[in-house]
């Protein structure tokens, strides 16, 4: 064959194909990883002081994590007694920040304590080692309840302050 039957060939072959669809050229913004019944712990000395489990894990392309189907943090004393638990119908990570949240129903529980916290969202902010929150909050400890918006504590919810308070009920047993 010679060059211009060649040519011709290449032509039609180049000239039958089909347009694209632009849609199937978006970028997908999905996740890239999918983990179910993850466990991470954290540790400092190679003594576990968090551990993280949750039933779904979505991990996005800029590192942004979500854990659509709830969240479950306990935090660990040195000696490896289960201090705190933070739990919360749905997490997220924001990767740059380094900044947990929680939404739904948000419930934090200091074991030794016995004090226990309610609200609808909460960060934990793990280089800063604190708990907070903007939104209403309950507090409940073994002698009384206090309710508020806005709250800040220690990420094991030992001492906390909240930023307007809207009632106390002392000798609540």
């Amino acid at each position: 064959m010679n060059k211009t039957v060649w040519l011709l060939l290449l032509i039609m072959f180049v000239s039958c194909r089909e347009d694209i669809d632009k849609s199937q050229l978006e970028f997908y913004e999905g996740p890239m990883r999918i983990s179910e019944d993850i466990e991470l712990l954290h540790s400092d000395s190679a003594i576990v002081v968090t551990k993280l489990t949750a039933a779904k894990q979505l991990v996005f392309q800029n590192g942004d994590i979500q854990f659509p189907e709830g969240i479950l943090i306990h935090f660990y004393e040195k000696d490896g007694q289960l201090s705190t638990t933070i739990r919360a119908d749905r997490g997220f990570h924001d990767r740059r920040e380094n900044l947990y949240r929680g939404e739904g129903d948000v419930r934090v529980h200091n074991i030794i304590k016995d004090q226990k916290l309610s609200s609808e969202e909460l960060f934990w902010d793990p280089t800063k080692k604190i708990i907070y929150t903007h939104k209403f909050v309950t507090v409940e400890e073994p002698t009384r309840l206090i309710k508020g918006t806005g709250m800040e504590a220690d990420e094991g919810f030992n001492e906390y302050k909240f930023q307007k308070v809207s009632g106390i009920i002392e000798d609540i047993l």
